[in-house]
């Protein structure tokens, strides 16, 4: 199913978590820029348009400026998110242009996608740099919303704001690359029995069924958001799959056959 629906997908939504794009240490891996800079090549070579939402911006200014690392005042956060932003943005750039591909940045906020004239003006930008063969990448303008450092509900967080993006691009796909396989019916982290959910057809019920943690990539912050995301574009019609991105070449891999672990949500059929 993931094969089928990854290969059938022509304009695809790819989120990146800030877990995905990082090491262990908090710093940023460069390997994985590589990797996916690679990746995306190879599904433009296959005719796939590419919008990219990445998160990231606060780990690269942290990477970059490590020395404001313990300092917890709103003011510091949105100023590393400032610094990381061009970090993050000339990590892109550099792994893309090895293969000829350039890229656009679009910061965004909650306001942006609850004016019409402001919604139109994203998607007009969003074709015409697609249209010429420019990935786009966007993420959260934190230097000027908190929503997202402070989890409030505005877009509040980049799955939430990939689930955005891919209904105002009426996309064929969202595809969110996390730090673990997929869903399962348990927190894989601390059941060793918890099996992985392959197919979810109903977002709502299998968010009631499923044993939530509390905190990290399987509680109330990480597997919540991404189903809830799922809901969002399940509803216009829009399937969405949830892989782990730390596994080099995971897209290709799915698309070749050689890799088989992810979930796919299904729009449900009417």
């Amino acid at each position: 199913m993931l094969q089928q629906v990854l290969k059938n997908s022509r304009k695809v939504v790819i989120k990146i978590g800030s877990n995905t794009l990082s090491h262990n240490d908090g710093t940023i891996n460069q390997d994985f820029f590589k990797d996916l800079a690679f990746q995306i090549s190879e599904l433009q070579k296959d005719g796939k348009q590419i919008v990219v939402v990445s998160s990231g911006a606060r780990i690269a200014g942290l990477s970059t400026l490590g020395k404001w690392k313990r300092k917890e005042d709103m003011h510091y956060k949105q100023a590393l998110c400032s610094i990381g932003q061009v970090e993050l943005m000339d990590s892109y750039r550099r792994v893309l242009k090895e293969y000829g591909i350039l890229i656009g940045q679009i910061l965004l906020t909650g306001d942006d996608f609850s004016d019409t004239n402001r919604t139109l003006r994203i998607r007009n930008t969003l074709f015409t740099l697609l249209d010429e063969g420019v990935v786009p990448i966007i993420n959260e303008n934190d230097s000027v919303s908190v929503a997202e450092i402070v989890q409030e509900v505005k877009i509040g967080d980049n799955d939430n704001l990939a689930a955005l993006t891919a209904s105002l691009w009426n996309a064929d796909l969202l595809l969110i690359m996390s730090d673990i396989d997929g869903v399962f019916d348990k927190d894989p982290g601390t059941c060793s029995d918890a099996k992985l959910l392959e197919v979810v057809r109903d977002s709502e019920k299998v968010l009631n069924s499923i044993e939530v943690g509390d905190t990290g990539s399987f509680g109330t912050g990480g597997i919540v958001t991404k189903i809830d995301a799922a809901r969002k574009v399940n509803d216009y019609g829009i399937p969405m799959i949830l892989l782990n991105g730390r596994k080099t070449g995971i897209i290709s891999k799915i698309i070749s056959g050689e890799e088989t672990r992810g979930t796919v949500f299904l729009p449900n059929e009417k």
